[in-house]
């Protein structure tokens, strides 16, 4: 298979994508943004307790 071969095939493939519309974009992108900072938010406190809890038993 040769690289043209490859290049018409994928923009062949590419008609058949259902593109998400701005405002999708728009969403899906601060529900992501949303998650990953709810997400560091609670491992950074599960690591704060877990840091404490065991400075506390060590001593």
């Amino acid at each position: 298979m040769g690289l043209i071969q490859y290049a018409k095939e994928t923009q062949v493939e590419l008609k058949h994508v259902s593109w998400p519309t701005r405002k999708q974009a728009v969403i899906f992108t601060v529900i992501v943004i949303l998650v990953s900072v709810g997400v560091s938010l609670f491992l950074g406190f599960a690591d704060y307790l877990l840091k404490n809890g065991l400075q506390s038993i060590v001593g």
